[in-house]
């Protein structure tokens, strides 16, 4: 059922008081943590690589950002790119902005793969129903992606000190 459906649950979830992610503190299964957003990954992603950029304060659109803040989760957007793209080598990076299940800023990336279960369609996460890592491969993929972050974010802060 569509949580669209009671509009005052919706404006109410749509507040930092009752966000799910604001009651927490902080979203679960943070990578690193980036200028605007945290970087989160789950072992049980859709596919290899998967990631989501969780803007670090209450907002939910992008409209809603200041320029500043809009402009610091581009670069944590391109950091984040980069870096899975390094480690996965994918065809194509398919980036994605919902919010209507959770209204809480949030981009995810899905590496695209010659072969992946959504060829040529659209990511179904839900339709996932097998692991797509192996015993180990998780914890590597995020030592990985954090060396990667680090170092991307150290070469882009030796640029813009030049």
């Amino acid at each position: 059922m569509s949580k669209w459906l009671n509009l005052e649950e919706w404006q109410r979830l749509r507040s930092s008081e009752f966000c799910p992610v604001c009651q927490n503190g902080k979203p679960l299964g943070i990578v690193a943590e980036l200028e605007a957003s945290y970087l989160t990954s789950v072992e049980d992603a859709p596919m290899k690589g998967y990631c989501c950029l969780v803007l670090k304060r209450h907002a939910i659109e992008i409209h809603d950002l200041t320029t500043e803040e809009a402009a610091a989760l581009m670069r944590d957007m391109q950091t984040t790119s980069k870096a899975v793209a390094e480690i996965t080598q994918p065809i194509k990076m398919n980036y994605e902005i919902h919010g209507n299940s959770i209204p809480h800023l949030h981009v995810h990336f899905f590496p695209r793969y010659v072969g992946d279960p959504f060829e040529n369609a659209p990511v179904n996460p839900r339709i996932i129903s097998e692991p797509v890592y192996m015993a180990g491969e998780f914890a590597e993929f995020v030592r990985q992606l954090q060396k990667a972050i680090a170092s991307i974010t150290a070469s882009m802060k030796t640029h813009k000190d030049a």
